[in-house]
């Protein structure tokens, strides 16, 4: 390693140039000293750089021995040399090459499956839990209730998502099918599960080499099947051209996810019994049981939805200073995952302006003007539970009377939207009431013509929401008249959509065009009515604009901050 020394500004700047011959493991602080751990290679460099950062830490190498770790002491004031050594570490790990470890079946010992367990993540899953916050004990129960609904003597077939490459040999980040999750628990890509009375819960899972150990680390196998996701049976991948056709000739009925490209669809048994009209979607039943979340459940779609509200929040004060729509995409996501999401649920929606009218824009690659109104339509992932989440607000904080004209009608109507939300009620009567709302305001704003309705489409082609839950689109196949019931989570997002450019709704006033506005918020129905999962998140006109002048020296920040903090607690 090649040390370097200069001062920038009153400051010691230590440059560090790593070999493959030293590695800093990682520096960290314990019982207020500093904790470095590495291998016996970079203790040269680590005296290197004591050396030069002018301090000379006391070693107490005896003390840890048996942990092979060093410890030096530490004193809090001297954060800046803390902050060397945690870059220096993170530069020594990310040039290490060849550190592979394996957690093997021990009894007693971490098992890794190729996903957190118990045992390998104590601080993410309880025992029993096959996933955060999911017991095997409710896997056990979705298998049940699906065999329940199915005819009889079905033969349910249910594929994982397929891997994507970013490359030849590069994957996307995974993100698993809603319906294999809901079923397996299983996070990882390549299997396959089947599920009949005759044959239990069976999965093949995907077949390894120790090359591919090296390359993409620990999958889980046939072992882990049946002893991490309690599978009555379990098979290699490429066993299955063998076993899962006797059992398909065998049902009466082959109920699959039909959007997934497994190779099961490519077996002669599959493709006679498709022709014979054996072959059904399975979607229209775990639609319905997915449906309706589970006391769980509820409590992951909460926390996902507090995550991304306290993001966007975030957000919201930053794009005071910060007004390219990219930062503000990376500032969501950054919150977002800080805060404990595994990923975004969808690329982040953020339109300054004109943009705002594209109701799916995904370039976020312009500058937000002064004065232009920004929406951001946002969600995030939590351990498979999603959240979905809209707000337009004005970053230079204040709304021009046009924006603040049509924002209030959408506002108003979003609000009377969720006193709908109830058991018994339905989307589509949620849905029909918000188009009475707008249509009589876009009427009194002159927006739309009196005896003109059917141009509402023009302004608002969306439906006032849609179920939400492991999927943004949950339960789809379900008709939108189905009434409500207790643990359906909807969401509530009245919009309306002017270009800049005349091109379908050509007769609306000049002062609206350019506007894109939408609130959408997520609701939970409850016994006696619902509980809206993103109600921290201002929306009121006032709240907006306060939140946006807070330490601006405003006088409408002093004025409604008391009102401000209350509304967002």
């Amino acid at each position: 390693m090649e040390m370097r020394q200069e001062r920038q500004d009153g400051r010691l700047l230590v440059k560090v140039v790593p070999v493959a011959s030293s590695t800093l493991l990682r520096a960290q602080r314990r019982d207020g000293r500093l904790l470095l751990s590495f291998a016996d290679t970079a203790a040269p460099a680590l005296d290197e750089l004591y050396r030069r950062s002018g301090d000379q830490p006391e070693t107490e190498q005896q003390a840890d021995e048996e942990d092979e770790e060093d410890e030096v002491e530490h004193h809090d004031s001297d954060s800046s040399f803390f902050q060397h050594c945690t870059q220096v570490a993170s530069r020594f790990l990310s040039a290490s090459h060849g550190f592979v470890q394996r957690a093997a079946y021990t009894a007693g010992g971490i098992v890794d499956v190729g996903q957190p367990t118990p045992q390998s993540h104590p601080e993410l899953l309880a025992d029993g839990e096959i996933t955060p916050g999911i017991t095997n004990e409710e896997y056990i129960s979705r298998r049940k209730k699906l065999l329940e609904v199915l005819p009889e003597k079905s033969l349910a077939i249910i594929a994982s998502a397929d891997q994507q490459m970013m490359t030849d040999v590069v994957p996307y980040p995974f993100r698993q099918n809603g319906d294999y999750l809901y079923i397996t628990g299983c996070t990882q890509p390549g299997g396959v599960a089947v599920l009949s009375e005759e044959t239990g819960f069976c999965m093949f899972m995907p077949d390894t080499n120790k090359e591919d150990l090296v390359w993409q680390g620990e999958t889980a196998g046939v072992e882990a099947a049946v002893d991490f996701f309690k599978a009555d049976k379990a098979f290699p991948l490429s066993q299955m051209q063998k076993i899962l056709p006797e059992l398909i000739e065998q049902s009466r009925g082959v109920y699959h996810n039909v959007n997934t490209t497994s190779s099961y669809k490519n077996l002669d048994a599959f493709r006679r019994a498709s022709l014979n009209n054996k072959v059904k979607d399975l979607t229209n039943y775990t639609d319905e049981l997915r449906w309706v979340k589970s006391k769980s459940e509820i409590k992951l779609m909460r926390e996902s939805a507090s995550i991304v509200s306290q993001s966007l929040l975030q957000t919201m004060l930053m794009s005071r200073t910060h007004r390219e729509e990219s930062q503000l995409a990376a500032k969501i996501e950054y919150e977002c995952k800080m805060r404990g999401a595994q990923r975004m649920a969808f690329h982040p929606v953020v339109g300054g302006g004109a943009n705002g009218s594209i109701i799916h824009y995904s370039r976020n690659d312009r500058k937000i003007r002064t004065g232009d109104l920004l929406l951001m339509d946002v969600g995030c992932e939590y351990h498979g539970y999603l959240s979905d989440l809209t707000r337009t607000w004005p970053p230079c904080g204040r709304f021009s009377p046009a924006q603040e004209e049509l924002y209030s009608l959408i506002l108003e109507t979003n609000k009377e939207c969720i006193k709908l939300c109830k058991p018994g009620t339905s989307i589509n009567e949620i849905h029909n009431h918000s188009v009475k709302l707008l249509i009589k305001g876009f009427q009194e704003l002159r927006i739309l013509e009196k005896g003109k309705s059917i141009q509402y489409n023009y302004l608002n082609p969306t439906a006032i929401g849609h179920s939400l839950g492991m999927d943004i689109h949950d339960s789809m196949t379900l008709p939108k008249d189905k009434p409500l019931e207790p643990g359906v989570v909807i969401t509530i997002e009245p919009g309306v959509y002017i270009p800049a450019a005349p091109v379908l709704n050509e007769r609306a006033p000049s002062r609206y065009r350019g506007m894109g506005i939408r609130i959408e918020d997520e609701v939970l129905i409850t016994d006696d009515g619902h509980e809206v999962l993103t109600a921290s998140v201002p929306k009121e006109v006032s709240h907006l604009t306060t939140l946006m002048n807070m330490g601006r020296g405003g006088s409408a920040a002093d004025a409604h901050g008391h009102e401000l903090r209350a509304a967002c607690s």
